[in-house]
């Protein structure tokens, strides 16, 4: 437990803020730079078309709080507007809990086209009830020994239509290795330390805590993309 907290937000944070926060209407007062969101220096490139807003979670599969963020997050990507575009960065920063398993697994899905549509029913069968590849022993609350590993996942993928043998491969693929160079790169670029973590166009960044709770990290956003939309308008 004490390595879950260095990595994710808690569970306790989460819903601590979640109810402390009550709902308030977001004006140009509320957000603070450098208390409610932080500027990232120097700003990176984005992986959107030109024009585009990028916004992104930086989040992992096996992080229980970003299950538990999975809704905001899901508001967000519905409701954006037509000039922003939802991308998505999987971190390793946590063997423990199996972290770079399931980075590999995203972008071998994503290469494979079924990263999209099994994004949610992923984290369920992680952290849902039952779940086939969950980290956790629901009995003893303690990690499993193994943890699910790439073959485990790819039998997951099955049912999106593709074979076990071929996710394997795409897994283990010199194109997904270097994407997850990349991504971790990244990560330290960006100034992520923990997940879930919100970057707008590669130059905002916050999450719950310095939001105030999940559904203000919603409004945040939304207002993160208006400033930027009026940054390229100069």
């Amino acid at each position: 437990m004490i390595k879950r907290a260095m990595f994710c937000f808690s569970l306790l944070a989460f819903a601590g803020v979640a109810a402390a926060q009550a709902p308030v209407t977001s004006t140009d007062a509320k957000w603070v730079e450098g208390k409610n969101y932080f500027r990232v220096e120097p700003q990176q490139p984005t992986s959107v078309a030109t024009g585009k807003i990028e916004v992104m979670e930086v989040f992992s599969y096996a992080c229980p709080v970003c299950y538990r963020f999975l809704p905001y997050a899901d508001k967000i990507s519905k409701s954006l507007p037509p000039d922003a575009q939802m991308v998505y960065l999987p971190v390793s920063f946590n063997p423990a809990e199996d972290f770079p398993v399931f980075q590999r697994a995203f972008y071998a899905a994503q290469a494979l086209g079924v990263e999209a549509k099994a994004h949610e029913a992923m984290f369920k069968a992680i952290h849902g009830p039952g779940g086939e590849l969950a980290t956790y022993d629901a009995r003893t609350g303690r990690m499993k020994n193994p943890l699910p590993g790439i073959k485990d996942i790819a039998q997951f993928y099955a049912q999106y239509g593709v074979k076990p043998e071929v996710f394997v491969a795409t897994a283990n693929s010199f194109a997904v290795n270097m994407k997850m160079k990349r991504a971790d790169a990244e990560v330290q670029a960006l100034g992520v330390t923990g997940t879930p973590t919100m970057v707008v166009d590669g130059k905002w960044r916050y999450d719950m805590t310095s939001a105030g709770g999940p559904q203000q990290v919603v409004e945040l956003t939304d207002y993160l993309i208006n400033l930027e939309r009026q940054a390229k308008k100069q």
